[in-house]
């Protein structure tokens, strides 16, 4: 009897070996095994699925890139009966290893149980069973029951490959080529936007093989990097390759340590993770001003799970460019999305600029998407440029010697006369113009001296320029005297008092 028991409770085998570091995923069933069976272990969509047929026990999950082979095939025990299975997830390396009864398979490390991609042999039909007592967990979280089923397929916290990122930048980069027909431009501006939104949800999963990693098409550049979380966190620069014969050269990111220091407060995290997005067209980003950014470069930055604003220290993103016409003046700008998912606009709120002879620097206190407008004047040529200061020049010499001759006039006609208070407000208006005349002819002389007298030069200018607006309204005070306050308009030292606001107030 004894025997006849041991014999029913052999299959029955207990899961072997056990991993020396705990794993990221861990599933559990029983399985009957009622004929001979394999293993199966490929290559699948972005979800670990595990499907039991009568055949075969059916692994699958994505393959990096470079792995030769996406088809593995091993032999089961061949005693029948019910095993206890367990497959495990290790993220740190990569591995899926299997605990079937008593033996242990490291799913994919085994060459001589690899078939080359393209040579599998052909598919058998396969009956579906269910697999009983199936449990699952997840690193830190809890052991969870399911119900009796022949496939299970875990979408959750399922790595992302590189393959999956460049797929998604092949599509971005072809959408943006194909050029947008006005009828449905609206809805091609929102189609590419929703598919750089995937393209962030995808590079804030994917697994880097070190600390930063730069996936590349013709138009979209994304870099992954990498931040340990420390006590004392420091800044982060990035500078993305030279580039010839365009007319962004390139740019740099340096991201400030506070940045760190507010995700740190706010919660837990492993690590941090900055993605930069470097794309070389305006396609998804234009707005009703028909707006024109400098080389078609708009760069993104941006802190997976995080909305950075309001930093103490400004984010540093400088662009190197060739040197801009005389009549273009760089402005840094963010792009602010609208109330619609294929509206938005340019602001430059937030962001300071500095700009170069080939380089402009912006300083933001916030992530977002950058980019430098081209905000033009219409130029002036040397020859025209001459022939304004010509006719600046000489209406301000005509002024000048108009005043003066206006003051004598004025001067001996109020000899003449015993009503003067007028006519000394009005020598003293023509002062006010005199001098500020006299001071924009001297000005241009007066800026190519020291810093000192350039500034006495621009203060005595701002002083005559604010003394003929304060003579004019005191001018229209003196109208209103006379015309309003005919009988009642005399006042003791009357000049006096008008002279020292005329004068003194500027």
């Amino acid at each position: 009897m004894k025997v006849l028991l041991l014999l029913l409770l052999s299959p029955l085998q207990g899961v072997g070996g056990s991993s020396q570091h705990q794993e990221d995923f861990r599933f559990c069933g029983d399985r009957n095994q009622t004929q001979e069976s394999f293993i199966i272990y490929e290559h699948g969509p972005a979800n670990i699925s595990i499907q039991n047929t009568a055949q075969a026990l059916v692994i699958k999950r994505p393959f990096l890139p470079s792995r030769r082979n996406s088809y593995y095939q091993y032999l089961l025990p061949p005693a029948l009966g019910r095993y206890r299975f367990c497959l495990y997830w290790f993220k740190a390396n990569r591995t899926l290893r299997l605990a079937y009864g008593k033996q242990s398979f490291l799913l994919g490390e085994d060459l001589s149980s690899s078939i080359p991609r393209g040579k599998e042999r052909q598919r058998t039909e396969r009956n579906s069973t269910s697999i009983f007592n199936v449990s699952y967990i997840y690193k830190g979280g809890k052991n969870t029951s399911l119900d009796s089923a022949p496939e299970y397929i875990f979408p959750e916290n399922v790595p992302v490959w590189e393959q999956d990122v460049e797929k998604q930048l092949t599509t971005l980069d072809h959408l943006i080529a194909q050029p947008p027909v006005p009828a449905t431009g609206a809805t091609e501006q929102q189609l590419l936007r929703r598919k750089l939104e995937e393209l962030e949800e995808t590079l804030a999963k994917v697994e880097l093989e070190g600390q930063n990693q730069t996936f590349g098409k013709a138009t979209v550049h994304a870099t992954v990097l990498r931040v340990q979380p420390t006590p004392d966190p420091q800044h982060l620069a990035f500078a993305s390759q030279r580039e010839e014969g365009g007319e962004v050269h390139g740019f740099a990111v340096d991201l400030p340590s506070s940045l760190f220091v507010v995700v740190k407060e706010r919660e837990e995290v492993v690590e941090h993770r900055v993605l930069l997005v470097d794309i070389n067209s305006q396609t998804m980003f234009q707005d009703e001003n028909s707006s024109r950014v400098l080389g078609d470069r708009v760069v993104g930055i941006s802190l997976v799970d995080t909305v950075v604003a309001n930093l103490s220290e400004p984010v540093l993103l400088t662009f190197f460019h060739e040197q801009l016409p005389g009549n273009v003046t760089p402005l840094c700008v963010f792009w602010q999305e609208g109330t619609t998912a294929s509206s938005g606009s340019w602001d430059s709120y937030g962001c300071a600029t500095a700009a170069g002879s080939r380089r402009t620097e912006c300083r933001c206190n916030h992530l977002t998407y950058f980019a430098v407008l081209m905000v033009s004047s219409p130029e002036i040529t040397y020859v025209h440029r001459d022939s304004l200061s010509i006719i600046s020049y000489v209406g301000c010499l005509i002024s000048a010697l108009a005043s003066i001759c206006t003051i004598l006039f004025l001067y001996f006609r109020s000899k003449q006369r015993d009503q003067i208070t007028s006519m000394h407000i009005h020598m003293n208006l023509l002062g006010a113009i005199f001098l500020l005349d006299l001071t924009f002819l001297i000005s241009e002389h007066l800026a190519s001296g020291s810093q000192a007298i350039c500034r006495a030069g621009g203060a005595f200018l701002h002083f005559s320029l604010l003394s003929c607006l304060t003579w004019m309204a005191i001018e229209g005070y003196n109208l209103y005297r006379l015309v309003i306050e005919v009988f009642n308009a005399y006042q003791d030292h009357f000049l006096l008092k008008l002279c020292l606001v005329g004068w003194g107030e500027p």
